[in-house]
């Protein structure tokens, strides 16, 4: 079984930065894409980033030229390098890893609460 635990949350202030990390403590099946996801209290999960294992990334309109996602493989791991973060940035963070192809897929983690203060 596949287990994500993400860490790196905390608060910050507008304009700072934080880095997120996500380490897969199982195996991850072939071609697994690997991201991370949002969540504001009383809205919709919603995607931030993505990367598959071949390094194409994909990223929300709200934060291209900010955020940075990044996989080592080797490593089962995934990170988030956010710059210039905004008070809408502030969210639970969730780590991703899926299959979109059959056998399909899906894992979480738990989620790291992200602050911005104004």
């Amino acid at each position: 079984q596949v287990q994500l635990v993400e860490s790196g949350g905390g608060l910050v202030q507008a304009g700072g930065s934080l880095k997120l990390s996500c380490a897969a403590s199982g195996r991850l099946p072939g071609a697994a894409i690997m991201g991370w996801y949002r969540q504001i209290p009383g809205k919709e999960r919603e995607l931030v980033a993505t990367v598959t294992s071949g390094g194409n990334t994909n990223y929300a309109d709200s934060v291209k030229g900010r955020f940075t996602v990044s996989r080592h493989n080797a490593k089962n791991t995934v990170d988030l390098q956010m710059n210039n973060l905004k008070p809408e940035d502030t969210a639970v963070y969730y780590c991703n890893a899926r299959r979109i192809v059959t056998p399909r897929s899906n894992f979480w983690g738990q989620g790291t609460q992200v602050t911005v203060s104004s």
